[in-house]
């Protein structure tokens, strides 16, 4: 893991190295690039996202909640139970 810090920490001060070695007027331009970039990456996906609302069906079926424990039918067999229910007779 150290290793890998200071490989890491190697490039970003090889990379600090060029930046400061570059002119003035050569650094303004790259850091034109980049947020000349970032606006057309920004616009293109406002625009996606104003175009996927404006076509959007919003169309919702609003049905009933059934219950699934009544949808789901047993078969006879399970209902057919192995211990009879007792039943008292009440009465003469």
């Amino acid at each position: 893991m150290n290793k890998l810090r200071a490989n890491i920490n190697q490039w970003l001060e090889g990379l600090d190295r060029n930046w400061e070695a570059m002119p003035i007027k050569r650094q303004h331009q790259v850091i034109l690039y980049f947020f000349a970039a970032y606006v057309l990456l920004t616009a293109v996906v406002i625009f996606n996202v104003c175009r996927d609302t404006a076509y959007a069906r919003n169309n919702m079926a609003v049905e009933h909640i059934e219950n699934p424990v009544s949808a789901v039918k047993e078969s006879p067999a399970s209902l057919q139970d192995s211990l009879k229910p007792i039943k008292k007779k009440i009465g003469l």
